[in-house]
């Protein structure tokens, strides 16, 4: 009996302002079969309760608590891990807002930060790689939000994501990151079976949906979920060959997601 179902956003449920065919009627169907839902993108610039109100907007049967994101993991394991270390972030102000809101402190002085947090912004440049060489030093606590190099755009095309800025961070302080946040993490995989009221030992008794093998279904690979790919997406069937992530289901949208339920 599946009893809960974290589910991806971009490329699952909406691309863009657009939401996919057949997602309302699979979040519909998750309901009918008795599942909890826990909606989770990687985007780490908006809070959850930022998501719940762009799903009803879409048409989606969105719940009060049932949204995640890279934000949130972020802004959880900095409060509870570095509650008073000053926090130099290379990122968005959508994030900036969340951290705030938790009480992270946040400093713009490389020489005072304890931790670099590295995120998606579009303002990202020159100073930022020369504000994070000045603050690095080798007991400095490095983050990243969220590993996704490369996000759709509202255009339909890709366009670099968190992990080409935690990326180049890296090459520029000399050291990859002590920990990557987001989906696959293991912050995020707790953080979305709290939400579903479950712990990691209920994970067998989860799905997970997405549209990527890398940050999805590798989170629920690692868990022990049962992991369902779509294909309305960044990924196709010719990716699949490549990966050593191997989807137990492989749909065309969300809407067809009561197959799997039939199974399961």
């Amino acid at each position: 009996m599946v009893s809960g179902a974290i589910v991806d956003l971009d490329g699952t449920v909406y691309r863009g302002d657009d939401l996919i065919p057949g997602a309302a009627a699979g979040v519909d169907a998750l309901r009918e079969h008795g599942c909890g839902v826990c909606f989770f993108s990687n985007n780490p610039t908006k809070d959850g309760a930022a998501y719940v109100e762009r799903l009803r907007e879409l048409g989606v049967d969105a719940r009060e608590g049932e949204a995640c994101s890279a934000g949130v993991a972020t802004t959880r394991y900095l409060a509870d891990h570095h509650p008073d270390d000053p926090v130099l972030l290379v990122g968005d102000e959508g994030l900036a807002e969340q951290l705030r809101a938790a009480d992270v402190r946040l400093t713009d002085d490389p020489a005072e930060a304890s931790v670099l947090l590295g995120s998606w912004t579009n303002d990202f440049d020159y100073y930022d790689m020369l504000a994070a060489m000045d603050a690095v030093e080798e007991d400095t606590v490095f983050l990243g939000s969220d590993p996704d190099r490369a996000v759709p755009h509202d255009d339909g095309r890709l366009i670099p994501g968190s992990g080409a800025i935690v990326g180049a961070l890296a090459r520029t302080v000399g050291r990859e990151p002590d920990r990557i946040l987001g989906k696959p993490s293991d912050v995020a995989r707790d953080l979305a079976l709290e939400r579903l009221g479950l712990t990691a030992a209920d994970a067998a008794d989860c799905l997970v949906v997405g549209d990527r093998l890398d940050t999805d279904l590798l989170l629920g690979e690692r868990a022990g979920m049962t992991t369902v790919l779509v294909l309305s997406g960044v990924t196709d069937r010719t990716d699949l060959a490549d990966s050593d992530v191997e989807p137990d289901y492989v749909l065309e949208n969300l809407g067809e997601v009561d197959t799997v339920l039939r199974d399961e």
